[in-house]
């Protein structure tokens, strides 16, 4: 029976070392590369996709664990850059040099999922897990904060 694991909306065969970390196989073996590479360790996000529509941790997720799972990036959320944190993130100026912005919009996308009405507090504790080396954490919030709001009139 062949491996296969769904990358935004297309079954990839997967004929690697079960233990290569998610990360690498996605950005040397499929060259998808908005997912980044920050620490290695988990910490910074950076490397944040979606597994079965929950945001994890690509670096140290094993290419073993998402078998026959689902998995989004950055390159999936949406085809044409028109998810509405990819569109405020841009309105807002969101990026300096642009590292982590994918982790971060992917971070958000997964939160406001589940909080579609966030408030202020609530983004600042979950998007700390999520480190900007530049420092634009007030214009994520607020990019964060319009989004929600542009996914509630849709």
């Amino acid at each position: 029976m062949s491996k296969k694991i769904n990358i935004n909306g297309k079954d990839v065969s997967v004929d690697v070392d079960e233990n290569m970390p998610l990360l690498w196989f996605l950005r040397d073996e499929l060259e998808l590369t908005g997912t980044k590479y920050g620490c290695g360790i988990a910490a910074c996000g950076a490397c944040a996709v979606h597994l079965d529509g929950a945001a994890i941790r690509a670096c140290v997720t094993p290419v073993s664990s998402v078998i026959g799972k689902k998995i989004t990036t950055i390159e999936g959320l949406s085809e044409d850059g028109s998810h509405p944190l990819q569109k405020a993130w841009l309105a807002n100026n969101v990026p300096q040099c642009g590292y982590c912005q994918a982790g971060q919009i992917m971070g958000a996308a997964d939160f406001l999922s589940k909080n579609p009405k966030p408030k202020e507090e609530d983004i600042d504790n979950v998007m700390s897990a999520h480190i900007c080396r530049c420092g634009t954490y007030k214009r994520i919030k607020k990019a964060i904060l319009e989004a929600a709001a542009d996914m509630q009139e849709a």
